[in-house]
């Protein structure tokens, strides 16, 4: 009796010495996950849908009072709706396959989109006052939208190709030209793409960078460009600087479209005027489905309409942080950060302009406001993010 209970104590002993080892033995592990970030492409459906509702809702009277619309109150519905219906295909399509075979096309994309904004300048489609559409066949883009992505791809290659490039000012200069090329080229007619362009390249390098000085040099540099080009450029520039400092003072021109803008939001009160409901649409607000839709969604659907978007495009930048975090590669990394500071840079300055924050310029809402270009390459970027969350890395204990 006393052997059996002596064997009995013995087991347990050494199955509680057994679990002990295997605690103190855990560690974290990294793993692959299988399947895209649901977060981020539930977000952007969401956003998708949400933009065609507005963009619908604040163009449904100025598409039937014109001529050019053919006076259709749905002419410009279908057009956002085709272009959405396009995007999911490219969403999903670029969501489907192994994105380090994107390094293969980086440098014609990138030659290509580079081509095309010199071609802008000589035989582009002026509209409003700006030669900012290549017209090919009944096709009509603007190059400085594609041209962002392809400059994310081709310098988050570039870096990845020389991991320690940014280790010298030869290597940032390099970096730097990169950037420097479509930045100046879409300068010339669109000073604030052409400031988005700039800010998402330096986004890519800071992220790969070891050193912080570069960008105080670029950043001097830079600062110091855009002011001799405001000083020294075209006068409707320092025109738009007056106007945001007191829109009142030109109320029927320059500051016109600003002060509309604040007469929306102000109206929208809390839970807004009902969807649809717009007064400034009637007329009032130029092109209200363009940039300064924000203004029309915080005037029918209110304070409470206007956080809730921002609260989705803080998910979607959020999730992508993680996902440029977790990326198995720098190549992933690097694709990633760029993309989501090019969807955060341009929704910061669309709400700020809106709200007379900064001077007035034209940036669109991505996935809300109305545009073709804009919408199809941001939701294929937002596919390229999905595709690299297929491999990024989660951390679990085993």
């Amino acid at each position: 009796m006393a052997k059996t209970e002596l064997d009995r104590r013995r087991r347990q002993i050494h199955k509680q010495n057994e679990l002990k080892s295997d605690f103190q033995n855990r560690k974290v592990i990294k793993i692959l996950v299988s399947s895209v970030d649901y977060a981020i492409l539930m977000d952007t459906i969401l956003l998708v849908l949400f933009g065609v509702i507005m963009v619908f809702s604040s163009s449904y009277y100025s598409a039937g009072t014109k001529e050019a619309s053919n006076y259709d109150i749905y002419f410009y519905l279908k057009k956002q709706t085709l272009w959405a219906a396009i995007g999911f295909m490219s969403m999903y399509f670029v969501s489907n396959f192994n994105y380090l075979k994107l390094k293969k096309i980086v440098i014609p994309f990138y030659v290509f989109c580079n081509i095309c904004l010199v071609l802008v300048l000589f035989i582009g489609r002026t509209v409003n006052g700006a030669k900012r559409w290549l017209q090919i066949g009944p096709i009509g883009f603007q190059p400085s939208e594609v041209s962002k992505l392809a400059m994310i791809l081709f310098l988050s290659y570039f870096i990845t190709e020389h991991k320690k490039i940014l280790t010298t000012w030869k290597g940032f200069f390099l970096c730097s030209i990169i950037v420097a090329v479509p930045t100046a080229l879409t300068a010339v007619e669109n000073m604030s793409t052409a400031i988005i362009i700039a800010i998402i390249g330096m986004s890519v390098i800071f992220v790969a960078s070891p050193r912080i000085i570069y960008f105080v040099v670029a950043a001097f540099v830079g600062a110091s460009g855009i002011v001799a080009m405001l000083l020294g450029g075209k006068s409707f520039r320092m025109g738009r600087i007056e106007a945001w400092k007191d829109p009142f003072s030109d109320p029927m021109n320059k500051g016109y479209q600003t002060i509309q803008s604040l007469y929306a939001i102000a109206s929208g009160g809390l839970f807004g005027l009902g969807l649809g409901q717009s007064r400034q649409k009637l007329g009032y607000i130029p092109e209200g489905h363009n940039d300064i839709i924000f203004a029309i969604i915080c005037e029918e659907l209110g304070l409470f309409g206007a956080v809730l978007l921002i609260t989705l495009f803080i998910i979607l930048i959020w999730r992508g942080v993680k996902i440029a975090m977790n990326a198995t590669d720098l190549f992933g990394c690097l694709i990633v950060s760029g993309i989501i500071v090019m969807i955060a840079i341009q929704v910061i300055l669309n709400i700020a302009v809106v709200t007379n924050t900064i001077p007035n310029t034209g940036v669109p809402l991505p996935f809300i406001s109305y545009g073709g270009t804009s919408l199809l390459f941001m939701m294929t970027s937002v596919g390229i993010v999905l595709n690299i969350s297929r491999y990024s890395k989660e951390e679990r204990i085993r």
